[in-house]
C-alpha cells in the first residue's frame, strides 16, 4: 500500500514487513519535554500524572494509531485546563506513547516497561485485539488500572476475566446485524465468502459469523483461516467463483484485503457486495487499492463527523473534532479522543492516584463522551453504537465513507443508500 497525501496515511508492503524488528519506539510530540511525551509543565502545587499509552505507530496496523498525536496533544491540553485535583494537588498530564511495531508480544513488552519503568498512574491502550489483549494481561497481572478501546467486545473479553481493565467498544453480534442489515437493502442468492485471517480477530469472527449466518439462511463458503501477510488468494477467489458467491465479507488487515481485492478484479470475481470489516476503516487504505476498486465497499462506522455526540472536556462536537484534525477525518480519532476523556473523568472522581481508588472510580464510570455514553457492566465492557456504511466518491477528498445502515442506531443519520458494487 503506498502513502498517500490525503486521510490516514498508508503503509507500503516493505515497511510491513519490517514490523517485528527493533524495539519500542517513542514518538516526539510537540511540547513534549522527552521522546514520546506530552505533558504540562511542572513546578508549583501541581501532582504529575502519567498516562502510558501503547498504539500500533508502524506495521500493518499503523493506520489506526496515525491520529494518535494530533489526538493526545489535543487532550492533554484539554485535561490540563480542568485542573483536576489528585492526591490533593492540580493534576498536570503527561502521556507516554509507545510503539507495539503492530506485534502482540511487543505490545505486552513495552507495557510492561512502562509500568515498571516509567511508573505510569493509568493505562490506556486501543488498535485492534493485537494490541489490547497483551497490553490488559500485563496491566492485570502488574495491578495497573487500564482503559481498553478499538478491539470488537468478544476478541477482548476471550483474554480474561478482568480486575483492572475495562473495555469499551462494539460486538460481535453487533458488526453481523449491521453487516446482513446492508446485505437485506440488494436482492442477492444469500451465498457469502468469507475471508478470515489466522489471528485473534479472525479466530473470534470466523465461527460467530458462520453460526449466525446459517441460522440466517446464508451459504458460507469458507475456504479457511490464513496467515497475515499472505500474498496469493487465487484459491480462495476460484472458490467463491465457483460457488457463486454474490456476497463477500471478512476481516483482513490492510494489505492482505488489497492484495485479495485487487486479485479478486484480475481473476474476474465481482461480487454484488463487499463488507469487509478492519481493513478498509481508512482513506488511504481504499485510495491505495487503486483502479477505483473501492467504489461500492462498505463496512463497520463506529465513528463519524455525523454521529450526535460531544467531548466532556470541551463540548466540541463529533462534526468539530473532525474539522479540527488537519487531514481527512477517519474512525479512530472519536474513540482515541474517548480513551483519555475517561482516564480524566476517572482521575477527578477519584481524587487520587492511589490504584485501587483509580479501579474503583473506573469501575462506577458514567461518562458522555465523544463517542457516547461510556458505562461498564459487571464483565466490565461497556457498549458503543455500531452503523454500516459505504465507500463512494468523494467531493473535497477522493473517497467518503457515508452512513448507508442506521437501525441499529437511529440516533446517527443516514448519508446515503447502499448500492452494489459497480
Amino acid at each position: 500500500m503506498g502513502r498517500k497525501g490525503n486521510g490516514i496515511d498508508g503503509i507500503d508492503r516493505r515497511t510491513l514487513l519490517g514490523w517485528s524488528v527493533g524495539g519500542a519506539v517513542g514518538l516526539a510530540l510537540p511540547g513534549c519535554k522527552k521522546s514520546a511525551d506530552t505533558g504540562g509543565g511542572g513546578g508549583g502545587d501541581t501532582r504529575e500524572v502519567v498516562i502510558g499509552y501503547v498504539s500500533p505507530q508502524t506495521g500493518p496496523l499503523a493506520a489506526f494509531a496515525a491520529a494518535d498525536e494530533f489526538i493526545v496533544d489535543r487532550v492533554v491540553k484539554a485535561l490540563d485546563a480542568k485542573a483536576i485535583m489528585v492526591d490533593g494537588k492540580k493534576a498536570r498530564f503527561t502521556v507516554k506513547r509507545v510503539d507495539s511495531q503492530s506485534n502482540p508480544t511487543k505490545a505486552g513488552e513495552v507495557a510492561g516497561g512502562l509500568i515498571t519503568g516509567d511508573k505510569v498512574d493509568l493505562m490506556v491502550v486501543g488498535h485492534t485485539p493485537e494490541t489490547t489483549n497483551p497490553v490488559a494481561a500485563v496491566c492485570e497481572k502488574n495491578h495497573t488500572p487500564c482503559i481498553s478501546s478499538l478491539a470488537p467486545i468478544s476478541p477482548w473479553l476471550a483474554g480474561g476475566p478482568y480486575e483492572w481493565t475495562f473495555h469499551f467498544f462494539w460486538d460481535l453480534a453487533d458488526i453481523i446485524k449491521v453487516f446482513t442489515g446492508m446485505w437485506d437493502a440488494l436482492p442477492t442468492n444469500k451465498v457469502v465468502g468469507a475471508l478470515w485471517p489466522n489471528d485473534d480477530d479472525g479466530t473470534a469472527w470466523r465461527p460467530e459469523f458462520t453460526k449466525v449466518l446459517t441460522e440466517k439462511g446464508y451459504k458460507v463458503i469458507d475456504p479457511g483461516p490464513y496467515p497475515n501477510l499472505t500474498t496469493d488468494f487465487t484459491v480462495f477467489i476460484q472458490k467463491w467463483k465457483e460457488a457463486g458467491a454474490e456476497i463477500l465479507t471478512g476481516v483482513p488487515i490492510p494489505p492482505d484485503w488489497a492484495a485479495c481485492w485487487r486479485q479478486c478484479n484480475q481473476q474476474g470475481y465481482k461480487p454484488k457486495i463487499a463488507s469487509i470489516g478492519k481493513a478498509i476503516l481508512f482513506p488511504a487504505a481504499v485510495e491505495a487499492l487503486g483502479n477505483n476498486l473501492a467504489e461500492g465497499l462498505s463496512s463497520e462506522i463506529w465513528w463519524s463527523p455525523a454521529h450526535p455526540f460531544k467531548s466532556s472536556l470541551t463540548g466540541e462536537t463529533a462534526s468539530q473534532l473532525a474539522a479540527a484534525f488537519p487531514k481527512q477525518w477517519a474512525q479512530p480519532l472519536g474513540f482515541v479522543y474517548a480513551l483519555f476523556e475517561i482516564a480524566g473523568d476517572i482521575l477527578a472522581r477519584a481524587q487520587s492516584t492511589d490504584k485501587e481508588k483509580v479501579k474503583k472510580a473506573l469501575a462506577a464510570t458514567k461518562l458522555d463522551t465523544m463517542v457516547g455514553m461510556v458505562q461498564f457492566d459487571d464483565k466490565h465492557v461497556g457498549r458503543t453504537p455500531l452503523v454500516g456504511g459505504q465507500w463512494t466518491k468523494g467531493d473535497k477528498y477522493p473517497w467518503d465513507l457515508r452512513v448507508v445502515y442506521n437501525d441499529t442506531a437511529p440516533s446517527i443519520p443516514k448519508t446515503a443508500a447502499l448500492k452494489a458494487i459497480p
